[in-house]
């Protein structure tokens, strides 16, 4: 009778640690299945919508891991969005979610979609060109229209004003959990998103042409699109003066001759320069000094650039 005792004893003991073991593994596949969610906004913080998002995405699964890509945005400008998109998301893990809500068109006939890009990404949002830069940098894998009737937050029916909260948020959640698989979200579309017109970067003769996607806002240096393979075309040497010629819409808003530098102290307090900024892009500066204020200039797509060696 103590052999039988014993044994059964020792049965339940390994039952109990088989039981641990199996526990541990789904809820380490559990934490696995779920992927960054990243939010981009217009909407600021000085209110209470960045917050209501992060709400409904911890009401999904309160296990999810939320990141803030930025919320002060320059409201309704879709260009801007889109480049921080491209500035920051090739960086993040094969499976991470972005919802960007710069949404001028809220409540119209323009598409909610989720874009599957071809580098494993997801981007949950508003199809009116906020996808430009991201379609062209990793790639469209396959795009599907949210259906609004079964993907919103429960009892968001009759708002037609905030789908970054009862829409945008809640899929993009439910895809980061893997409550909802991409193929589940909707109706497959064609593969491709609305697109900005935008100059291309581009040898022209003797001359670099492109324009000027965004301002480094806080210190006022302009970025432009010409990339390192291209200006290195130049075989430019440090010191070296290129001409540089900024226009919008066709109309000159500053034309100078800058020297080239490595980097800002490579040039006196105040004075111009052009450098290669972190994205390996040319761009011009004042060191210790705000180029954009000083002479007026913005960014977008309708602002160009040109970028030819000085006379002498």
């Amino acid at each position: 009778m103590a052999d039988f005792f014993r044994h059964a004893l020792r049965e339940i003991y390994f039952a109990g640690v088989r039981s641990a073991v199996i526990a541990v593994i789904a809820l380490v596949a559990a934490h696995a299945a779920e992927h960054p969610l990243v939010l981009q906004t217009d909407f600021g913080l000085k209110d209470g919508a960045v917050a209501a998002m992060r709400g409904v995405a911890a009401g999904v699964s309160p296990r999810l891991v939320i990141h803030d890509l930025s919320h002060d945005n320059t409201p309704f400008d879709i260009w801007e969005a889109a480049y921080r998109l491209k500035q920051a998301a090739p960086f993040w893990p094969e499976g991470t979610v972005f919802v960007s809500v710069i949404d001028p068109g809220v409540g119209t006939d323009r598409k909610s979609i989720v874009l599957k890009t071809r580098s494993g990404h997801f981007f949950v949002g508003p199809d009116n060109g906020t996808w430009t830069l991201i379609a062209e940098e990793l790639g469209v894998a396959s795009v599907r229209a949210i259906d609004e009737t079964r993907h919103r937050r429960r009892g968001s029916e009759l708002s037609y004003t905030f789908h970054g909260r009862d829409i945008f948020a809640f899929v993009g959640a439910r895809l980061a959990a893997e409550a909802v698989m991409f193929e589940d979200v909707g109706p497959l579309l064609p593969p491709r998103v609305e697109m900005i017109a935008y100059e291309k970067p581009r040898r022209d003769g003797a001359a670099l042409v492109g324009m000027i996607p965004v301002l480094d806002f806080r210190f006022g240096n302009v970025w432009t699109n010409l990339d390192q393979a291209l200006f290195a075309q130049f075989i430019p040497k440090v010191g070296e003066r290129f001409r540089v010629t900024i226009s919008r819409g066709g109309k000159r808003v500053f034309a100078g001759d800058l020297p080239y530098a490595r980097t800002f102290g490579d040039v006196p307090a105040g004075a111009p320069l052009l450098y290669l900024n972190s994205l390996l892009n040319v761009s011009f500066a004042l060191n210790v000094g705000d180029f954009a204020k000083k002479h007026g200039i913005g960014s977008g797509a309708e602002w160009t650039v040109r970028v030819e060696r000085a006379k002498p």
